[in-house]
């Protein structure tokens, strides 16, 4: 029975604990050698990812049906999370939407999106009410699912707050931080300074990594986040992620990785190039982002 506990107390508080102690304590404590803590923390790191996974498929269908109960959620759910290999019971489902605020109550405005269940540092939201006058000076970030025939991949984007303009992108197969870096560096290199730029997202484990941090703050990238559990706090993001799906195509399932990447990347032109904005007066993000 003890050892029973001590498991459970290990795997439940890996992040916390290795904040207060050294990993020889810890180990020589819990009676688990090195190789089993780092198992432990894949493992964990693997299920905020499959969290994050199954929250932005549930953002996808409440996008459409915002107030869709949990019950016919799970079910319309079922099929593609048995797709993407995740095993979530019902009750496991409910909890989840619970610890988001994505159950549904009556009068509640506004929906949650956010997970912020990880062992990483969050930082405070910098771009809420602040004006922008001209591109470069804030970015917003997210990243969004794009179904193929057996399978997803993930799109990570970055845009220009300001012009709108898709500043950053990449196609993974996985939601490992690599796809997010990816996309980062490629905002950084196309921006003249990025000295005191904000970058905002949500609280994803990507963004809140050490090596993602750590490439912000190497070029000098102020970091900000959501603070609220609803879509507002990130709106111009999730919106740019709702016109590629809905207006440009990528909602359909593509019949390889491939075809998914060659429509993306004429999605992402179509809408920087000749898409009017009515936020831009009616003129294209490239067109705002150049002049800015």
């Amino acid at each position: 029975m003890r050892d029973r506990f001590k498991k459970k107390v290990w795997h439940s508080s890996i992040g916390f604990l290795r904040k207060r102690y050294a990993l020889s304590e810890l180990c020589s404590y819990f009676e688990v050698s090195r190789s089993g803590y780092y198992k432990a923390v894949e493992s964990a790191d693997k299920k905020l990812l499959n969290e994050q996974l199954v929250l932005s498929l549930i953002h996808d269908v409440r996008r459409r049906h915002p107030r869709i109960g949990g019950k016919k959620l799970y079910s319309v759910l079922k099929g593609d999370l048995k797709q993407a290999g995740i095993k979530l019971g019902r009750d496991k489902f409910f909890e989840l939407l619970a610890r988001n605020g994505l159950l549904v109550k009556r009068r509640r405005k506004y929906i949650s999106t956010t997970d912020s269940y990880h062992r990483f540092r969050v930082y405070r939201n910098l771009l809420k009410d602040k004006l922008l006058h001209k591109a470069h000076q804030g970015w917003v970030s997210d990243i969004t699912y794009i179904r193929t025939k057996d399978d997803f991949v993930y799109l990570f984007l970055i845009t220009d707050a300001y012009s709108r303009k898709i500043v950053g992108w990449h196609l993974s197969d996985s939601l490992k931080i690599k796809g997010a870096i990816n996309a980062l560096k490629m905002a950084i290199r196309q921006c003249p300074d990025t000295k005191d730029l904000i970058h905002h997202s949500d609280r994803g484990i990507q963004y809140c990594s050490k090596d993602y941090v750590k490439l912000l703050k190497k070029a000098k990238i102020k970091i900000s986040m959501t603070e609220a559990n609803h879509c507002y706090e990130n709106a111009t993001a999730e919106r740019i992620n709702g016109i590629l799906k809905q207006e440009y195509g990528l909602d359909e399932a593509f019949t390889s990785e491939g075809n998914a990447v060659k429509a993306v990347k004429e999605a992402i032109w179509s809408y920087n190039t000749d898409r009017p904005h009515w936020s831009l007066n009616l003129a294209t993000p490239q067109q705002v982002h150049i002049a800015a």
